[in-house]
């Protein structure tokens, strides 16, 4: 089940995307990030376990970013990752929000959801307001990846959606 994050949820979000910075693959947060930014948070649980985590930040009136994205690695492939994709694209499509993005480590990844690579410099200034405490910066390694949102796009993500249990 995919839903919205709970205050509760954030030592667990926070233990997620900490094994995955820890490898250098997801930029680290700190516990009082996730606190302070909970209600961008998608999660997705089974049987009252949480197996994965997705935020979607709103960055301007028409773009929003897609973050922290992280499944527990014994659950990989399963379609988790993409069904908490999906959930912040139809959040993003319901806000009126016509293009998503996400700066990620794995571009083919998200390609597969029909997100385009583009280069950093089209994204506006405010995107890097984050980045500026990054340990990464001013050298970052990031590509940077976007969906454009037609009206169609949620519904067209939604028909292609399979979520694999084990």
């Amino acid at each position: 089940m995919v839903r919205k994050a709970r205050l509760k949820d954030a030592p667990l979000i926070h233990s997620l995307i900490r094994d995955y910075a820890e490898e250098g693959i997801l930029l680290p947060r700190s516990l009082n990030s996730i606190y302070e930014h909970i209600r961008d948070f998608w999660i997705y649980e089974e049987e009252g376990e949480v197996l994965g985590c997705c935020a979607l930040q709103i960055v301007w009136e028409d773009l929003a970013e897609i973050r922290s994205l992280a499944v527990r690695k014994d659950r990989r492939g399963e379609g988790i990752g993409q069904a908490l994709i999906h959930a912040c694209v139809k959040e993003a499509g319901d806000l009126g929000i016509s293009k998503v993005f996400s700066l990620t480590y794995a571009k083919e990844y998200f390609e597969r959801f029909g997100f385009k690579v583009v280069d950093k410099g089209v994204l506006p200034h405010k995107v890097w307001s984050d980045c500026i405490n990054c340990v990464k910066f001013p050298n970052c390694d990031e590509i940077a990846v976007i969906l454009e949102l037609d009206g169609e796009t949620p519904r067209l993500f939604e028909e292609g959606l399979k979520v694999h249990r084990r």
